[in-house]
């Protein structure tokens, strides 16, 4: 039996785009071992993707260094993988890859790496080509074990699972008796240069229950002040918004789910969001759509990364960050065009 392992250990959003990956790969060998290494941080997300077998946790909070570096070496050299593949593109990523001792180690080629001296520790590269999304990207590692390109390309599979929750229905009964489709609006991001004002999340959700009878839930990620900043959504909302509260993962993908929209930065919920299927708005400042965007024909994003003095920064140094200049009636107007895409009439 072929045993294959993904090393793809962060972050959320990225875990994300590693899944049609992991989904060509099961195609390409469905009788194969799949395992993938993740760090402790992430390992909720892929409890809700099946087709993997195992999931090897590397211990980056809960241990030292020393000992968890060596426990998931260890564990991952037991397994004698015939393939390892490195979807992350850092050293850390490919010395790891190189360390769980595969017969092949295959990774993207020195131009598509985040830190180009990972190739050293590649036996292996894939051809990307003219791919820009990062999602395809990846899609390029299963080709180097003779995975039809035509057939992984032609279609991003999602592996995602979401589980039997009743997040939703507490959710419809906190946004009133009457409430049908809502819409989510997410304003937190790990990086502080992707988040849009959270007032401005709040006007828009007040524009979105008068312009589209849509109830708005605002949901909350691992960020530290992420209750503060669902609070402040709520506070400038008059009345449309509801904070969901702290959720799993799972119980944020069935929100996700049901969605009748999603507006959100470029973060972990947002890629969650799309790889479900629901109707996207996406907001970007310091990051590339094409790179990084929603992949459905019928999502939208509103975008500043062309004139963003900060690209690429996790917190940006001048005085007006490039989301600053995203008005709330250039975001309701894409989300006004995206619910029409739907088939949803305005009130």
């Amino acid at each position: 039996m072929t045993r294959i392992l993904i090393v793809r250990l962060s972050s959320l959003g990225d875990i994300v785009h590693t899944l049609p990956l992991a989904a060509a790969l099961r195609r390409g060998f469905p009788e194969a071992r799949l395992d993938w290494v993740v760090d402790e941080r992430y390992q909720e997300i892929l409890d809700l993707v099946p087709i993997v077998d195992r999931r090897v946790v590397w211990r980056t909070r809960s241990a030292p260094a020393w000992w968890s570096v060596a426990r998931v070496v260890a564990d991952l050299r037991r397994e004698r993988y015939d393939v390892v593949v490195d979807a992350q593109g850092l050293l850390k990523s490919a010395v790891l890859a190189r360390l769980a001792g595969g017969r092949r180690v295959i990774g993207l080629p020195r131009s598509h790496l985040r830190e180009p001296a990972a190739r050293l520790f590649y036996g292996e590269e894939s051809q990307p080509g003219p791919a820009r999304h990062v999602a395809a990207m990846n899609l390029s590692l299963a080709s180097v074990l003779g995975v039809d390109p035509t057939a992984a390309f032609a279609s991003w599979e999602f592996p995602l699972v979401v589980p039997d929750t009743a997040a939703v229905n507490e959710l419809r009964s906190r946004l009133g008796p009457e409430a049908g489709p809502f819409a989510v609006v997410n304003p937190g991001a790990a990086w502080p240069s992707k988040r849009w004002p959270a007032e401005r999340f709040g006007a828009l959700a007040a524009r979105l229950r008068a312009d589209h009878g849509l109830p708005v839930a605002v949901v909350q990620g691992p960020e530290e002040d992420a209750s503060a900043l669902a609070a402040t959504v709520v506070a400038a909302s008059q009345g449309a918004a509801t904070a969901t509260g702290p959720t799993s993962l799972g119980e944020l993908a069935a929100i996700l789910k049901e969605a009748a929209l999603l507006v959100s930065g470029d973060t972990g919920p947002f890629h969650i969001g799309a790889a479900l299927g629901t109707p996207i708005v996406g907001l970007y400042g310091p990051t590339d759509p094409a790179r990084n965007g929603p992949w459905a024909a019928d999502d939208l994003t509103v975008s500043r990364f062309a004139e963003c003095r900060c690209q690429r920064v996790r917190q940006c140094q001048t005085e007006q960050w490039c989301l600053d200049d995203i008005s709330v009636d250039a975001v309701a107007s894409a989300a006004a065009a995206r619910l029409a895409a739907t088939g949803r009439d305005e009130q």
